[in-house]
């Protein structure tokens, strides 16, 4: 079989995806940042620079070199673990190598066979790839439609469903930055003796006392199991699941994600630690996001009509694909790594530019950026 033969299938799907103006490709980080999810900077922080050289130069390895169940576990995972349970108010803490394998091995294992797992449509990707993994029966959920939970969970024990509901939601939605009704979510689990699984990727270091995210009210509850990622506002990598103990050692004895993986870098651990440290000695971080945010949020719709998120993400919606690609294309032109994003990340027909704030910028960046989104718009790039 040829070369050409072999990779034919390929091709076709790469050459449709580039038809529909939905073709990816890899760009750098280049201008101002509007892209990237270190909403507090602190990836390049000196503070959590210098933690991990002195760990290093203290003997910490670079690489676990093993699970944590051989020889990967390290003081520094089990530090960051104790700290990380105390910080957001949970009994215990678990250490994953990023957001994506944590949302998939929660969903693939925790939920049993007998038991429902109900997604909000939106939720991130890799909840539904762990739901669709799983041993559960999935269902979706209109967005953040507490109405539309319940009666999942209602269908479903109606036809015999026997075993335990599992309500899966993000706080902080990643594309839109709209909120869970998380109040009303926990009423529901509540009620139905369910259990609620909060991914707080980006609420997490920005929302909260201390930045515990927005679910800090909901965490130490029996029925509530929480993820924060590491790698967008704490500025590191890797991703923390709490929740009970008895969670905590299941996923340990029964995780194939946590068992079968080389444990995260010690030296990634020893950032996120540092991170929780700057969370609570550096609130005047959160204060000045919170101050930018509202001056983008303003910007915004006073020159493009664009309603404001209420977040530190805010959505453009374009519509079409290849215009969404133009814009962002024509942004970063003149200086602003602004990105498309486009189907299926977001349903069909909301291709958009999604411009996240973050203390990389001033205002005066925001203010140049705002203006010349208007005036591309204007002209109809």
């Amino acid at each position: 079989m040829s070369r050409p033969a072999v990779l034919e299938r390929y091709q076709a799907t790469l050459s449709g995806l580039a038809r529909r103006g939905r073709l990816r490709g890899l760009s750098g980080p280049e201008g101002i940042d509007f892209a990237s999810n270190d909403y507090l900077g602190l990836a390049r922080s000196k503070r959590m620079a210098d933690a991990v050289a002195l760990a290093l130069a203290a003997g910490t390895p670079v690489g676990a070199a093993g699970s944590r169940l051989l020889r990967g576990n390290t003081p520094e995972h089990e530090a960051l673990e104790a700290k990380a349970a105390h910080f957001f108010g949970a009994e215990r803490a678990l250490y994953f190598g990023s957001g994506y394998v944590a949302n998939v091995a929660v969903l693939t294992t925790l939920p049993q066979k007998g038991d429902l797992i109900v997604l909000d449509e939106l939720v991130h990707a890799s909840a539904h790839e762990g739901a669709r993994a799983g041993r559960a029966e999935v269902m979706q959920a209109a967005h953040n439609d507490a109405d539309a939970v319940d009666d999942a969970i209602r269908s479903w024990r109606a036809q015999g469903g026997a075993g335990r509901a599992w309500i899966v939601v993000e706080s902080l939605y990643s594309m839109d930055g709209d909120r869970a009704p998380l109040a009303d979510l926990i009423e529901l689990a509540d009620r139905h003796e369910a259990f609620l699984f909060v991914d707080e990727a980006h609420a997490t270091g920005i929302y909260g006392p201390d930045g515990r995210g927005l679910a800090h009210g909901l965490e130490g509850r029996d029925n509530v199991v929480v993820l924060h990622t590491c790698g967008k506002a704490l500025g590191a990598s890797g991703a923390l699941v709490t929740g009970p103990a008895v969670i905590r050692d299941y996923l340990v004895n029964r995780c194939r994600p946590f068992i079968y993986s080389t444990a995260p870098s010690p030296l990634m651990a020893v950032a996120a630690s540092e991170a929780l440290d700057i969370l609570s000695d550096e609130p005047e971080r959160r204060e000045r996001l919170a101050g930018l945010v509202a001056f983008g949020s303003e910007a915004l719709e006073t020159r493009c009509g664009v309603e404001p998120s209420g977040s530190q993400i805010l959505p453009v919606i374009v519509g079409d694909n290849r215009r969404a690609m133009a814009l962002a294309t024509a942004l970063q032109g003149r200086g602003f790594d602004v990105r498309g994003i486009r189907p299926p990340t977001v349903p069909e027909g909301t291709a958009r530019l999604r411009i996240s704030v973050t203390l990389n910028v001033a205002e005066a960046d925001i203010a140049d950026m705002v203006e010349a989104l208007a005036e591309l718009v204007r002209i109809k790039i």
